[in-house]
């Protein structure tokens, strides 16, 4: 059955999403934040800056009015970055009905309060039922219809059904999972470590530097959404190692090409104007430092980044501080069975 999807966002992702849901036959309006943004995507036919080469079709509806964007849809899609998500969304509520279905495709925290998008979304709309996108989906394969496979996550079964029937594609294959701590948490905080990837690359190191990264980093994402109340085998799914692959290694990653360039030497403020688009693992890396000390976690990663970002720590010795951390085992003491 069609419905009236409004997508909140002309960047990359929103308009990649807002594609899926215009192949499955949805009556599309996508919001745009600045009139010249808008008028631009109509001229060109295209997003030139987030999005180049895409064609966007001339029956997706864009306008600037949130009012117009949400009234009457069915179903609200969110991608807007962490850092205006909250503004935002309070200048939707008074448009937006107790019956519509919000769905984040945003990853991040909200650094003041420490919540998840979901949570920041839950509490300015809390009669609505809140459902999570995530998963290892680049926008710029999204849209040239290159299978991908995600998962969609909330409290509420029924809804997240819902939503995985309006976007499940011959090309979008959706997964539902009930696990939304661990969904998010897994698609945040593997941008920190796509950072951090990067970093190695533009320092030059190695393969065995790059996986030995990915997969300590996936032990310390485990690690504090455990700690958090989250189920540890989501970690191993798509919202898990799944999104912190694609993130750490593809060229289309601007997390990764942001550490790439820190790693080369230039500096944070050089790096984020070269990408020209929103680096969310640098806002992430902050909450994500604040939640390790509020849940008593060890995250010697995170630290590393955290110091590389905002202490001006040079690359090269937060690494070397990792690689001479005293002597560990590789799991926790009880999971393992020494025959003597």
């Amino acid at each position: 059955m069609s419905k009236k999807v409004c997508v909140m966002g002309a960047g990359s992702w929103g308009l990649a999403l807002a594609l899926v849901l215009h192949d499955n036959k949805h009556e599309v309006t996508i919001w745009c934040y600045q009139e010249e943004e808008k008028n631009a995507i109509i001229q060109d036919g295209e997003n030139k800056r987030c999005l180049p080469g895409i064609k966007i079709p001339e029956d997706i509806k864009l306008t600037t009015s949130i009012e117009e964007a949400v009234e009457d849809k069915d179903v609200v899609v969110i991608a807007i970055p962490s850092a205006f998500m909250r503004e935002n969304i309070q200048n939707m509520a008074p448009f937006i009905k107790d019956d519509q279905i919000i769905v984040n495709v945003s990853k991040g925290l909200e650094y003041s309060t420490l919540y998840r998008l979901s949570e920041v979304i839950q509490s300015e709309l809390p009669n609505n039922h809140i459902v999570v996108l995530s998963g290892p989906s680049h926008a710029e394969e999204v849209s040239r219809k290159i299978p991908t496979t995600v998962t969609v996550a909330s409290k509420s079964r029924k809804a997240a059904h819902e939503v995985q029937s309006l976007f499940m594609a011959d090309y979008f294959r959706v997964y539902t999972n009930p696990d939304l701590i661990g969904v998010e948490l897994g698609g945040s905080l593997k941008n920190v470590i796509a950072f951090a990837a990067g970093a190695l690359e533009g320092m030059g190191y190695g393969d065995n530097t790059k996986a030995a990264l990915m997969t300590r980093g996936l032990t310390e994402i485990t690690r504090l959404g455990v700690a958090m109340g989250a189920n540890q085998h989501t970690f191993s799914g798509l919202s898990g190692i799944g999104d912190l692959i694609v993130t750490c290694t593809s060229p289309h990653s601007r997390n990764r090409y942001a550490g790439e360039l820190v790693g080369q030497g230039n500096t944070l403020e050089e790096a984020l104007d070269k990408v020209n688009m929103v680096v969310e693992g640098v806002h992430t890396a902050k909450g994500a430092y604040r939640l390790k000390e509020k849940y008593n976690v060890q995250m010697p990663i995170i630290d590393a980044v955290y110091k590389t970002l905002f202490e001006d720590y040079p690359a090269d010795k937060a690494l070397y501080s990792l690689m001479v951390r005293d002597k560990k085992d590789e799991h926790n003491q009880e999971d393992l069975m020494w025959e003597e």
